[in-house]
């Protein structure tokens, strides 16, 4: 990702966060999302509310967005952010 000077403009950091994640939602095909995101509310904030295929399911499709990887493009976002505070 490009660094863009983001003095005085915080709304730049969180269009740069909206593009590093949408770069790893776009991993996923559109039925894949619209599986991850049923799954999602078929929890209802609770794991046990899935069978265990689902779980399975939703392991994999969670393994399918990198999250490692998105943290990492995050970071630096984020540590620019702190040094300006």
């Amino acid at each position: 990702m490009a660094k863009i000077p983001i003095k005085g403009a915080p709304w730049l950091m969180i269009i740069q966060a909206a593009i590093a994640a949408r770069k790893h939602w776009g991993v996923l095909t559109p039925a894949e999302r619209i599986d991850l995101a049923r799954l999602l509310r078929n929890t209802r904030g609770r794991p046990a509310n899935l069978t265990v295929q689902e779980k399975a399911e939703l392991r994999r499709l969670v393994g399918k967005l990198d999250l490692p990887g998105l943290s990492k493009d995050l970071l630096p976002i984020a540590s620019r952010r702190r040094r300006r505070l």
